[in-house]
């Protein structure tokens, strides 16, 4: 059994995507003249250094993502029994699964970063080796109010969502206990009640569009586990305002076959997550 895994924001990097453009000139114009700007220029050069920033991220991953994911299929590399993505990287499982086509996802992935860019006062980090009930009582301890929990990574790593005085306070809380706590390059606390402007607006988006039910079990963020029947728009918009449950989302597939293999498309941060959710298991 095998599970075909994608990055999500912050797998970004100046060159991406250099290998398979021009495998795919159609694609690559097509996505340009829907975005509005040079899809290629901005992947491999970022003339104008604006990569980092999500709503250019999450399209130009999103695009990327996929042509890989073509190259694989054309391959005829193993095929997958399951996808799962992390954050933005669902839409492309969903769309390796063909519950929507590349226009549809390219059009969702655009909104969606605009609107998460928008949400711009607050930040995450990454705390290790602090199980959430020890987190959640330090934090009580020391009087901050306001943290949410915004993705359960590893057994060994949770990222955490503020805004920006609750999360410096969230930070200095656990370095006086010499808990590490890694801020990320985000610009909002994203996966997080922060986000509920972005959600409802979201939610009313998805409304002008309708999704096939997966072809191949695709995990969610949200439950993680696979996505049941009639629950992709719901799902993809509570995915804004909740954790990523990456660990659950592993575990439920180990669970259900020690021996699975997992691959990812165009990186190793995932994988790298997996091993260590196995040596948890």
């Amino acid at each position: 059994m095998l599970a075909v895994m994608f990055a999500g924001q912050g797998s970004q990097e100046k060159g991406m995507g250099a290998e398979v453009f021009g495998h795919y000139p159609g694609l690559v114009q097509f996505a340009s003249e829907v975005l509005g700007y040079d899809l290629v220029a901005l992947c491999t050069e970022d003339p104008d250094a604006v990569l980092a920033h999500t709503e250019y991220t999450q399209p130009a991953l999103y695009v990327v993502n996929a042509l890989r994911a073509f190259e694989r299929a054309h391959r005829e590399d193993q095929p997958a029994d399951f996808y799962l993505g992390h954050s933005l990287g669902e839409y492309n499982a969903l769309l390796a699964a063909g519950t929507f086509d590349f226009e549809t996802g390219l059009q969702l992935v655009a909104k969606r970063g605009e609107l998460m860019a928008a949400a711009s006062d607050g930040g995450m980090a990454a705390v290790m080796n602090t199980p959430e009930e020890q987190l959640r009582e330090i934090l009580a301890e020391d009087g901050v109010d306001g943290v949410d929990i915004a993705g359960f990574n590893t057994g060994s790593q949770l990222v955490i969502a503020a805004t920006p005085t609750v999360l410096a306070a969230a930070q200095d809380a656990l370095k006086s206990r010499d808990i590490r706590c890694v801020p990320l390059r985000v610009s909002a606390p994203f996966h997080s009640r922060y986000m509920e402007p972005a959600r409802a607006e979201f939610a009313e988006f998805l409304t002008r569009f309708e999704f096939a039910e997966p072809h191949t079990p695709v995990v969610s963020n949200v439950t993680g586990r696979p996505y049941e029947p009639g629950q992709v728009a719901r799902m993809l918009t509570e995915q804004l305002v909740a954790p990523v449950r990456w660990t659950d989302s592993v575990r439920t597939l180990l669970d259900g076959d020690e021996e699975m293999e997992f691959t990812e498309i165009g990186g190793l941060a995932l994988t790298q997550m997996v091993y260590k959710i196995k040596a948890g298991v």
